[in-house]
C-alpha cells in the first residue's frame, strides 16, 4: 500500500502533455484555465444583456406608440359605445356653434350622459325599476320594469341625462346599467329665438329654422355658423311685440328688422315663441313662424307700393288728385273709406289719409298689367328665399279680374308674408333695389346682386310721401322724434273659414323705415286680432296697435345701432338739393283720428 505523500499528480493539458515537460509550473496552468473560463462567462452575460435590452426597447416602444395614439389620434373621454343605429347617429363629432353678427352664442353643444341598459344582466328588473323611478319620476315603475325585461342586450332607458340624473344613478349600483357619453344642442337664449334658430332632436339632427337649412354645414364644420341677427335687436322686438299682444289681447304677432341696403335681417321674431330646449312642450299650433310662414291679407300698406306703382308708371304725378265722395261700385262690390272724405284728395292726401277710393283710381289709371308687372319686381309674386325651410308662397287670386285689381291696391285679395312686405318696403326707400333678404352676416365690401325695381327718383318721391304720413297721417304714433321714421298703416280684416271676411277678427300692422333721409332700416310689426279697448274708443287699427310698437321699437334700436337723433328734418330733398314742394292744400292739414 502506498501512502498519501508518495502519490504525485500531474497537472496536464487538456491534450495530455505534461505541464513539467514544458517547464511550466502547476500554478501557471491553472491562471490559464480560469482566464478562459471567465472570457466565457462575460460573453454569455453580454449577449444575455443585449437580449435583454432590445426586449425591454421593444416593449418602451410599443408603449409609447401607444399613448401617443390615444393622446393625438383617438377620442378623449369616456368609452363610447353603440349598439343601434340610433345610438350611433347620436355619437357623432360635435356640431358647429350658430352665433349672432356680434359673435354672441345663439346654439351651441355640450356634452351629456344618456343612461342605456342590458336588460340579460338586470338581475332583478323590478327592483331596479323602482330605484330608478325614485331618480327619474317621469317614467313610471311599469314602464321602467318593462324595458329592464326584455328579451334584447341593449335599451335606452333615458337620453340627456343631467349631472344630477348621472351621479344619483351611478350610486345605485344597478347591474346592466351603463352610461354613454353624448352630445347634446343647448340654447342659451331659450324662446328669444325659437322660430329663427331652431332645434335638433335628440340625436342632434335639425328639425326646423337654422339647425335644419344648415343642417349637413352644421355637422361638417368647425367653424362657427355667424347670422345676420343681433341679438340685442331681437330682444326689444320681441319684448314690444309682447307688450303689444297682451295690451291688445291679440292671439299672435309678427315683426321683421331689416337693413334697407345689404338685405341683411336683424331680428325676426314671431309670437307665441317655442322654447327650443323643451321641444316636446310646444303645442302644434306654435309652430307656425308669422314671418315666414304666415300668409295674409296686409291691408292698407299695400298702399305704399300701388302709389309707387302709379307714380313710376306715369300715370299720376304728385299734384295730380281724384274725388273720394262717393263709393265705387263694381257689380255687387262697394269700395268705401274707412274714414270717408269729400271732394277731391291729391296723391298725397290719398296716401296721407288711407283712402281706399283714391287709390282704386290711381291703380286703375295705370292698369292691371302694370300691376302685375311692378308687384312682380317687387317679389310680392312668387316664393320669397330666405336660409329657413319652408317659407309660404302667396296667395294670388286664380284668375285676376278687374275687382283683383281694385282690392288688390289697398291689401286685399293678395296674401302676402310679412317678409315679403318687409322686403319690397326695402326697395322702395332704398333707391329702388330689390335686395335679396339673409339671415347670413353679409361681409365687408360685398357685392351684392340686385334688381332695379323702380327708379330713384320713384323711391325718393316716396321717402318723402311716408314720412309725411308719420308726421300728418294715420302713422302719427310711430313718430320717434328725432329718428325720422316714415311708413304706413294696415288694417286688414282676415278671411272667414266659411267664406267672405269675418267680423272683428283682423291684423293691425305697421311698416315703416327710418331715417328717411337717408333710410337704412326696414321696421315692421304686425299684431294678429287685436281687440279694441276703450283707450283706443273702440279701435283695433294698425295705427292705434302697430305703429306705437314700430315707435318703441325704433327709440331703443336706433342708439344701439349707432343712429343719432337730429333735431331738424332734411328727408325732403332730392339728391341734387331741390325740396320737394307740399301740396297748398296739405298745409297745416291733420288727421283727427289714427
Amino acid at each position: 500500500m502506498r501512502r498519501r505523500s508518495d502519490v504525485r499528480i500531474t497537472p496536464t493539458t487538456p491534450c495530455g502533455m505534461d505541464l513539467h515537460q514544458g517547464g511550466m509550473g502547476p500554478q501557471g496552468a491553472w491562471t490559464v484555465s480560469l482566464d478562459g473560463q471567465r472570457k466565457a462567462a462575460l460573453e454569455v452575460g453580454r449577449t444575455r444583456l443585449l437580449v435583454a435590452g432590445a426586449i425591454f426597447l421593444l416593449a418602451f416602444l410599443a408603449v409609447g406608440l401607444r399613448l401617443a395614439d390615444l393622446a393625438l389620434l383617438s377620442e378623449t373621454g369616456e368609452p363610447r359605445r353603440a349598439a343601434t343605429p340610433s345610438a350611433a347617429e347620436a355619437l357623432e363629432t360635435q356640431r358647429a356653434e350658430i352665433l349672432d353678427r356680434n359673435g354672441q352664442v345663439l346654439a351651441t353643444t355640450l356634452p351629456t350622459s344618456s343612461l342605456y341598459a342590458d336588460p340579460q344582466k338586470v338581475i332583478d328588473p323590478q327592483g331596479a325599476a323602482m330605484a330608478l323611478a325614485r331618480v327619474l319620476p317621469e317614467y313610471s315603475v311599469a314602464s321602467l320594469q318593462a324595458k329592464l325585461s326584455l328579451d334584447t342586450s341593449f335599451t335606452w332607458i333615458k337620453r340627456g341625462l343631467t349631472p344630477r340624473e348621472t351621479a344619483r344613478i351611478n350610486r345605485l349600483g344597478i347591474p346592466g346599467l351603463d352610461f354613454v357619453r353624448e352630445e347634446r344642442r343647448f340654447y342659451p337664449h331659450g324662446p328669444l329665438l325659437g322660430h329663427l334658430v331652431g332645434y335638433t332632436n335628440i340625436d342632434n339632427v335639425g328639425q326646423i329654422g337654422l339647425e335644419r337649412s344648415f343642417d349637413e354645414v352644421l355637422r361638417g364644420r368647425n367653424e362657427p355658423l355667424r347670422t345676420s341677427v343681433d341679438l340685442r335687436i331681437q330682444h326689444i322686438l320681441s319684448d314690444e311685440l309682447g307688450k303689444a299682444m297682451r295690451e291688445w289681447r291679440g292671439i299672435g304677432a309678427a315683426g321683421i328688422v331689416l337693413d334697407a341696403q345689404t338685405g341683411e335681417i336683424l331680428a325676426l321674431a314671431s309670437l307665441p315663441s317655442i322654447d327650443p330646449n323643451a321641444p316636446e312642450t310646444i303645442p302644434d299650433d306654435a309652430f307656425l313662424n308669422r314671418a315666414t310662414q304666415g300668409v295674409y291679407e296686409m291691408g292698407s300698406v299695400f298702399k305704399v307700393f300701388s302709389t309707387a306703382m302709379a307714380l313710376e308708371t306715369g300715370a299720376v304725378g304728385l299734384t295730380d288728385g281724384y274725388d273720394v265722395s262717393e263709393p265705387i261700385r263694381v257689380g255687387r262690390h262697394r269700395i268705401r273709406d274707412f274714414k270717408p272724405k269729400t271732394g277731391m284728395l291729391t296723391i298725397p292726401e290719398i296716401l296721407l289719409f288711407s283712402s281706399n277710393i283714391g287709390t282704386v283710381h290711381m291703380t286703375m289709371a295705370a292698369g292691371t298689367e302694370a300691376q302685375q308687372r311692378f308687384f312682380r319686381r317687387l317679389g310680392l309674386l312668387e316664393r320669397p328665399s330666405l336660409e329657413l325651410p319652408d317659407l309660404a308662397a302667396p296667395k294670388l287670386p286664380p284668375i285676376w279680374r278687374e275687382i283683383n285689381t281694385m282690392t288688390i291696391s289697398y291689401g286685399h285679395g293678395l296674401a302676402v308674408t310679412p317678409l315679403q312686405t318687409a322686403r319690397a318696403m326695402a326697395a322702395v326707400v332704398n333707391g329702388g333695389q330689390l335686395v335679396p333678404a339673409t339671415l347670413l352676416k353679409r361681409s365687408r365690401g360685398e357685392r351684392l346682386v340686385a334688381e332695379q325695381a323702380m327708379s330713384r327718383e320713384t323711391s325718393q318721391k316716396m321717402k318723402w310721401l311716408l314720412r309725411l304720413v308719420v308726421e300728418r297721417g294715420t302713422g302719427g304714433f310711430a313718430d320717434a322724434k328725432g329718428y325720422r321714421v316714415g311708413g304706413k298703416t294696415g288694417t286688414a280684416d282676415k278671411l272667414d273659414p266659411n267664406g267672405g271676411y269675418a267680423e272683428n277678427r283682423r291684423i293691425a300692422s305697421f311698416l315703416s323705415a327710418f331715417p328717411m333721409d337717408a333710410p337704412r332700416y326696414v321696421v315692421l310689426a304686425m299684431i294678429d286680432e287685436p281687440k279694441p279697448t276703450e283707450y283706443s274708443h273702440n279701435y283695433a287699427t294698425g295705427g292705434w296697435v302697430a305703429a306705437p310698437v314700430v315707435k318703441a321699437v325704433v327709440e331703443r334700436m336706433a342708439p344701439l345701432l349707432g343712429v343719432e337723433p337730429l333735431a331738424g328734418e332734411t328727408f325732403d330733398r332730392h339728391e341734387q338739393g331741390q325740396p320737394l314742394a307740399i301740396p297748398a292744400n296739405l298745409a297745416g292739414r291733420h288727421v283727427a283720428s289714427r
